[in-house]
């Protein structure tokens, strides 16, 4: 389906465009038909998913390719745990369709509205100090290039292209399907428990390698973290999932409706915000449960914010954190959102944030109507200053030159663009300035 002008903007509202053209093809040859139609007329040309970057990264100032009705299974293997997934394939449908073969993905971010492509393309990533970011279930994907040709690359086509092409930022060519090495279905048994913020830190290390997974978030103006670590257990294990009633109220009612009603009245009274986040911590964040994998590492956000976040090698995490906390206190700022530390495994895709060292992550937030420009620069001046590298899909600054100081791999990546889109088809302005003009 094509149609003419029309806008797009992505869910933090912090980029917008109104494409040339918008196609929204139906198959993987639809795909590429879209691709060659563009070529020949000299349009660039950019895939969207689910809009849950909050750069300029899906941005189309040409033609926007819309891939929603590309969602599904292509093929699945029960025995060697490989499945093949459309790339439209948003990651809330992804559990339910690995069902019937009892598998399920190794690790998830904390929110699954993201397409499969969109998600692998930026980094997205969840925590756990002995898994990678989703990327790193990558085994193979089929991608049109800017000639138009239908490109298969795994172990066994193209196999030097991969580390480029899980992790692509969607440079080098449009994603129309993705094979992952998923594992047998687990379980997750959860503590989500507050703790004095100082203990935390200070033993930070040992509760990162005693879990499986392990993050906390820090509500500024208060003394505590609210931690969540988890256990994996087998399929068969017993569970004990949160009642509906009490998640209801804990992720819907709270984290989600009445935080909307604080977060706008800080704008106008900036004042409600350290009082609030410190009864926040007094009524969410103490409960234990257990349940399928999904249903643990995923939450449902509503409120609209933005985001920046800064892969830090593991053991600069504890210092680069109390230097945000002392910012924040000697700027007097009321930050009204809440700062979350996670932590993965050190992985070998050239633009992963956890390229070749065991990462940790700070991320920032403000509410989408505040301006994030001061907290957000001087936060990414710290994190510089710790060998940080941003994450893809969340705000930041830096430009090419600043990139390939903290990527080993840059120039192999930008090698591979050159022989996979060498007339820049699939460019835009975010492109332009992270990977150079």
């Amino acid at each position: 389906m094509t149609r003419i002008g029309g806008s797009w903007q992505n869910w933090a509202r912090s980029a917008s465009v109104r494409p040339l053209r918008v196609e929204r093809p139906r198959t993987r040859e639809g795909v590429q038909r879209a691709v060659q139609a563009a070529a020949a007329r000299g349009l660039p040309l950019k895939a969207v998913g689910a809009g849950h970057s909050f750069t300029g990264i899906a941005i189309a100032p040409g033609v926007l390719l819309e891939l929603d009705d590309l969602q599904g299974v292509v093929d699945a293997d029960a025995g060697n745990g490989r499945v093949t997934l459309l790339a439209g394939t948003r990651l809330h449908r992804i559990p339910a369709l690995l069902a019937p073969y009892g598998l399920a993905m190794e690790n998830l971010g904390d929110i699954d509205r993201q397409s499969i492509a969109g998600a692998i393309s930026t980094g997205t990533h969840g925590t756990g100090a002995r898994f990678g970011g989703l990327a790193t279930q990558v085994v193979g994907v089929t991608l049109v290039t800017a000639s138009g040709e239908m490109l298969r690359i795994d172990e066994q086509h193209d196999a030097e292209l991969l580390p480029a092409v899980a992790l692509g930022l969607g440079a080098l060519g449009i994603l129309v399907d993705v094979t992952l090495q998923c594992v047998p279905s687990f379980v997750l048994d959860a503590v989500d428990q507050p703790l004095p913020l100082d203990e935390v830190l200070d033993t930070l290390d040992v509760r990162v390698s005693d879990n499986d997974h392990f993050e906390f978030y820090w509500f500024p103006h208060t003394d505590v973290a609210l931690t969540k670590q988890q256990t994996r257990l087998p399929e068969s294990a017993p569970r004990s999932p949160l009642p509906a009633v009490g998640r209801w109220i804990d992720e819907s009612l709270l984290s989600n409706g009445v935080y909307r009603a604080v977060c706008a009245a800080g704008r106008i009274a900036p004042a409600v915000t350290p009082p609030f986040s410190r009864l926040a911590v007094k009524l969410t964040g103490d409960r234990a449960y257990t349940d399928l994998s999904h249903r643990v590492l995923t939450q449902r956000r509503t409120v609209r914010f933005r985001e920046m976040e800064y892969a830090l090698p593991a053991g600069e995490v504890v210092s680069a954190f109390r230097e945000v906390q002392d910012l924040i206190r000697r700027r007097g700022w009321r930050i009204e959102f809440p700062i979350e530390v996670r932590f993965t495994a050190a992985d070998d895709r050239w633009l992963s944030t956890a390229h070749d060292r065991d990462t940790g992550y700070i991320a920032v937030h403000r509410y989408w109507r505040a301006d994030p420009t001061e907290y957000f620069g001087a936060v990414e001046r710290i994190m510089r200053s710790h060998g940080g590298r941003p994450h893809w899909g969340k705000l930041h600054t830096l430009d090419a030159a600043e990139l390939r100081e903290v990527y080993p791999r840059f120039d192999d990546f930008l090698a591979v663009r050159e022989r996979l889109d060498p007339s820049r088809m699939f460019r835009n302005a975010y492109l332009d300035r992270v990977l150079g003009a």
